[in-house]
Formats: structure tokens, C-alpha cells, sequence
């Protein structure tokens, strides 16, 4: 470790169920995690920042049967596609240093290998069960535990389930989980930690349901075939996984674990909050310092999400307000750990209030002035004034001490109200000293150059310390300012700045907005686009009914399916076509569905095409299939037709 870091910092934000398109209230936490994440590489700590997916489930596997697609190719498009997490991320400038996603190799290796310790130390056995699944949340409840019969989390129906599962020994671990949660700093807000202890410790905590066998898209349990690992084991482990434990890919767990926080949403509180640290314990690990459980963002009341249709899409905020401003807005606006009602009226009246008139205002004014009155430079003869200077430069002098005792509390509201305290005084200063006058008379000269002064290391010290929040206005102040030191030491004393700075004009970094204008040009992009059907193919020519009596089209079974090497495209089948030797044809709907999900299914084939070689390898016929647009779906029939039948 060099000499001057700090030391480590390791955070995480929630690994994203990739399940929904992502909305403005996704990148509320993550914004959150990289704003912390940029402070403590300021103060100088060598810091890892965790994100990633959470890929596996019931829920995935059932949206990608939907969209006619494997799970795989459905949690690759959302993570990697277009506008996917990953783009989202890039423009959210999101600084992390590491990204994992529970399909990667490595991560399913190492979640296998910690469901049999955890088997072989005796906290997981094998058993039935039986009682109500939320699928959406990928949670199991008792009766008890519902609310007027609904997900207690997400208030939708839950379904009964009942199935042999593997369960892990929760109750084992009551007591010593309701100790780190009552007695030590371990969950925060508080406020969570009587959630947490009332409504699910204290009632009796149950053994939880550990595996599935009721689907597949999962971690497989590795010595009992047939079963998947419960996706919250799967999603919790990342944390340690992705740092090395158990696995081969890094080997970083010495150095970064214990984490030192775990923001997460509120909705994730009981599984960071009771089963994470539960089965840590089970496993003899340390538990991470801090989770701390952040609020939602809400809309006309309601949680944001596509099924309500209230998304609110940040591609369009961003590209109409600025990166920087929203950013800013998410963390100036709503107390961290606390909801916030998010509505377009309230950002625009924050990037007028505060960025356009507060922030922009001053730097715009003080560069212009110190341009028109001095040139290039500000000259080296200054004169302070006592009584008149004092307040401005105490407030710049203890600014960064008081922005670091709200920034360690995570309480990035009063961190950015700090800042803004000061600029509210810079401004009032400007009005006070009145620089325009003082530019009347030569022998004022060298007041106006210390009033200056004073205004431009308001600007330099507000500015870096706004780095973590909004990192590229941060650099274009420090620009407009002659590339003046905004490091973590020099941000904390007043006077670091040349007297002779040099500073650069440039447009207002942040112009007003017409509220009326904007709010109609929003709801006039937010209105949803009239769905459209994917094109009609164009007719083929007509054909003699003799010429169509010679296609011979074979109900067929299929008894094997699996994907060719090397192809993207293409799944190789073998059938029964109601004669005695098994039938081969190649055919390209690998985009479009899972080998397994087919093997069984009664299916159309043209079985009198002559054969030709795809790929190296033999296809006997055709199967029939649907096509509209850029979507293939296979033409299937129901099972009790035999294999052999002829469609006429």
C-alpha cells in the first residue's frame, strides 16, 4: 500500500434484477455508491466499487419463454444491449471497478462450492416445501406473513407452491442476528432495524427454502441433480465472489472483506439484513461493516416501475438536462435512506434554483468580472478588509470539515447543503463589496483584485468538493479557474490559489430552463408510441395445386435437441417422423428458443427436401415455422397427434 493511501474502501450497490427496462429510480442507489465511491479515492483510499446483475431466477426464465428466447440470450440483451444496464451505467458515469454478473463462470463455481459447505457443516438439508411464493420478488412467505393475502414486499398475488427443496437452518442464527441488529451499528437508517426485528425475528424465524426443482435457469446444486440454488444465495455471495472467495478469477478477499458498506434498496433489506449475515455465520466469514437501506423513488405516490407505467426514463433526462444535473438533482433533493417523491416540476425548479442561478450564476459572474477589470491575471497587490472578508473566508476555511462529517454519515442532502451555504455567501459578497464600483477608481484597484480572490477560492473549494457529486463540472470549473488544484488537501485551507490565477471564460455551465416549455415537450416525449405490428411479408407468386400436392408436410416428435458448434443460429434435432429410423434437420431458431424447452414437443416438417449439409452436417427436411418481422416461432402441434401424421 503506497504511503500516502488512507486504506481500503470496499462498497457495493444492489447487483440489478434484469427483469424490467431500467428507470430513473435504478440509478437513484448506484449514483448514490459512485458519489462515495469518488470521495474516498479523494481522501486517498484505495477503493473497490462492486455493481453488476443478479441473471438468475424463476422470473427471468419465464419473461425469456415469453419473448421466445433462452434465459441467457434475455439477460444478455438487458445487461449488453442497447440502453441495457451497461449503457446506463456509462452515461450515468457510473465509476465502478468491477462488474459481475451471476452467469459468469466463475461465480457459478464458487456459489456451488458454498452450498455444499454449507451442507456439509449441517446448515442446509433436504425437505419439502410447502406455502406461498411471490415470483416477482423471488420470495417465499407463511401465511402469516401475508398482507390481505398479497406480497407483504410488493403487494402483488402470490401463488402456492409446494415442491422437495433443500432448506437452510435461518432459525439457528435468530438470536445472533437479532444481537447485531439491535446492538451494534450494523443496519442503517435505524429505522430499519425495528422493521427488521418486530416483523420477522421476533414472530419466529423460519428455516428458509434454499433450492428449486420447479425450474431450471439457475446455479444447479452440484451433488443432487435436478435442483437450482435459490436465487438469493446466488445474488448475496457476489459480494465475495467477485472479490475471489472461492474461486480462481481474483484475489482480492484478503485485502477488501469485510465490505465497508452495502447500500441496497428497501425492498432487499430483509435478505442483506437477516440472511446475509446469517449465512456468513454459517459459513465462519466476517460480516460487512454497514448495510445501509435507501429509500425509492416515488411517483404520484408509487414506487416507479413498468407494470404501474410510471417510468420515468433517464436516456431523456439526461440528454435534455445533463448528466451532471441529474445526478445532482437525485442527491440534492431527497434525504439518502428516506423516499422522495420525484416529479420533472421539482428537477427543473433544482437546476434553476440551484445549479443556474446559485452555482452557475457565480462562476460566470466572478470569471467575467475578474476577465473585464484585470485581463488575464489578477494582479499580485491585494487588499483584504477584516470585517468584511471574515465571514466569506471562515465559511470556505471550515467548509471541508463540515462536508466530511455529513459525507462519512452518508447524508449526501446536508453534504451538498454545506456547499451550497458558502455559494449563497459568495453571492451575498459580490452584492456587498460591489465590484463594478470599486472598478471605477484605480485606487480601489487592489481591493477589487482581493474581493476577487476571495470569490474564485469560494468557486475552487465549492467546485472540488462537488467533484464526487458531478465529476465533469467539477473539471470545467477547475478549468475556468486555470487548472487550479481541486485535490483532497488543498480543499481543506483557504489562499492555495495563485494571486495571479489565470482564469478562462466559457458559457454558463448551466443555462435556465423555461419550466412551461420543458414540462410540454416532456409529457408530449413521455406519451407512449402507438405499438407497431411488424410488417406483412410481401405475397409469393400463386402456384398450380399440383405443384403444392408435392411438398409433403410430417407431423413429427422431437427426441433430441441440441445447439450446432460454431453456429449462432442453428439447433440440430432429431425426430420421430412415425418411421423406424429417427430423421436429422438442422434449423435456425437458436435465437429464438432453449434446446431443452423443445425436446418433446410435436412439431411440422417438410420431410420429402432433398438433404443438404449445414455446417458439415446433414439436414433431412424442414421444420415449418412462423415468421413476423424478425421473430421465428416453430408451428407446434398439440402432443396426442402421432408422430407420422400427414397434413393435408
Amino acid at each position: 500500500m503506497c504511503d500516502k493511501c488512507k486504506g481500503k474502501f470496499y462498497i457495493t450497490t444492489p447487483i440489478y434484477y434484469p427483469s424490467d427496462r431500467l428507470h430513473i429510480g435504478h440509478a437513484y442507489c448506484t449514483v448514490a455508491t459512485d458519489t462515495m465511491a469518488r470521495y474516498k479515492r479523494m481522501q486517498g483510499y484505495d477503493v473497490m466499487f462492486l455493481t453488476g446483475t443478479d441473471e438468475h431466477g424463476q422470473k427471468i426464465e419465464d419473461k425469456a419463454k415469453e419473448a421466445g428466447v433462452t434465459p441467457q440470450q434475455f439477460v444478455d440483451n438487458i445487461v449488453t444491449g442497447d440502453r441495457g444496464v451497461l449503457d446506463l451505467w456509462k452515461l450515468m458515469n457510473i465509476s465502478n471497478d468491477r462488474f459481475i454478473r451471476t452467469t459468469d463462470d466463475y461465480h457459478v463455481e464458487a456459489i456451488q462450492k458454498i452450498f455444499r459447505k454449507m451442507y456439509e457443516n449441517g446448515d442446509i438439508y433436504k425437505g419439502a416445501y410447502k406455502g406461498k411464493y411471490c415470483k416477482p420478488c423471488e420470495s417465499f412467505w407463511t401465511e402469516s406473513q401475508l398482507v390481505d393475502g398479497k406480497c407483504p414486499d410488493c403487494g402483488r398475488e402470490v401463488e402456492d407452491a409446494e415442491e422437495e427443496a433443500y432448506f437452510f437452518r435461518l432459525s439457528k442464527y435468530a438470536g445472533r442476528v437479532q444481537d447485531l441488529l439491535e446492538n451494534t451499528d450494523f443496519l442503517e437508517p435505524r429505522s430499519r432495524v425495528n422493521e427488521m426485528v418486530n416483523n420477522f425475528i421476533k414472530p419466529g424465524l423460519e428455516d428458509l427454502c434454499v433450492s428449486r426443482t420447479s425450474f431450471s435457469w439457475g446455479v444447479p446444486v452440484d451433488f443432487d441433480p435436478g435442483h437450482v440454488v435459490y436465487v438469493w444465495i446466488d445474488a448475496l455471495f457476489n459480494y465475495m465472489t467477485a472479490l475471489g472467495y472461492m474461486n480462481d478469477k481474483y484475489d482480492d478477499v484478503e485485502k477488501f472483506w469485510p465490505a465497508d458498506v452495502h447500500f441496497i434498496g428497501k425492498e432487499i433489506v430483509r435478505f442483506h439484513a437477516i440472511i446475509w449475515p446469517a449465512m456468513l455465520m454459517s459459513m465462519g466469514l466476517p460480516l460487512p461493516k454497514k448495510v445501509f437501506g435507501t429509500g425509492w423513488l416515488l411517483l404520484d405516490g408509487g414506487k416507479m416501475s413498468k407494470s404501474k407505467g410510471n417510468v420515468v426514463d433517464p436516456y431523456i433526462l439526461s440528454e435534455r438536462f445533463g448528466v451532471d444535473a441529474l445526478r445532482f438533482f437525485l442527491l440534492r433533493s431527497f434525504p439518502f435512506g428516506s423516499d422522495g417523491n420525484f416529479s420533472n416540476e421539482l428537477l427543473i425548479s433544482t437546476i434553476n434554483v440551484d445549479l443556474a442561478n446559485d452555482l452557475g450564476n457565480l462562476v460566470s459572474r466572478t470569471v467575467a468580472m475578474a476577465q473585464k477589470y484585470f485581463g488575464e491575471h489578477l494582479p499580485a497587490q491585494q487588499q483584504g478588509d477584516l470585517e468584511k472578508d471574515a465571514e466569506l473566508v471562515g465559511m470556505i476555511e471550515n467548509l471541508r470539515k463540515a462536508y466530511e462529517e455529513q459525507m462519512e454519515k452518508y447524508a449526501f442532502q446536508n453534504a451538498l447543503a454545506e456547499i451550497f451555504k458558502v455559494i449563497s455567501r459568495a453571492n451575498k459578497y459580490i452584492d456587498e463589496n460591489a465590484p463594478w464600483v470599486l472598478a471605477k477608481s484605480e485606487e480601489n484597484k487592489p481591493r477589487l483584485a482581493r474581493v476577487l480572490y476571495n470569490l474564485l477560492e469560494a468557486v475552487r473549494v465549492c467546485g472540488g468538493l462537488l467533484t464526487p457529486f458531478m465529476p465533469d463540472t467539477a473539471a470545467e470549473i477547475a478549468k475556468r479557474l486555470g487548472g487550479a488544484a481541486m485535490d483532497w488537501d488543498s480543499l481543506g485551507q483557504y489562499g492555495l490559489l495563485s494571486p495571479e490565477v489565470a482564469t478562462v471564460a466559457g458559457p454558463a455551465l448551466f443555462p435556465r430552463i423555461d419550466m412551461d416549455k420543458e414540462l410540454a415537450e416532456l409529457e408530449a416525449l413521455n406519451k407512449p408510441a402507438a405499438p407497431q405490428e411488424d410488417p406483412l411479408p410481401e405475397p409469393l407468386p400463386e402456384i398450380a395445386f399440383d405443384e403444392f400436392a408435392k411438398v409433403e408436410m410430417t407431423v413429427v416428435k422431437v427426441l433430441t435437441c441440441e445447439k450446432v458448434k460454431k453456429s449462432e443460429k442453428l439447433l440440430k434435432f432429431t425426430l420421430d417422423d412415425g418411421t423406424k429410423e429417427p430423421r436429422q434437420i438442422l434449423s435456425g431458431i437458436a435465437k429464438f428458443y432453449a434446446p431443452e424447452e423443445l425436446v418433446g414437443k410435436t412439431l411440422v416438417a417438410v420431410t420429402n427436401l432433398a438433404p443438404r449439409k449445414m455446417m458439415g452436417q446433414l439436414s433431412c427436411g424442414m421444420l415449418l415455422s412462423a415468421e413476423r418481422g424478425d421473430k421465428l416461432n416453430l408451428v407446434m402441434l398439440d402432443d396426442k397427434v402421432p408422430a407420422g401424421s400427414r397434413l393435408v
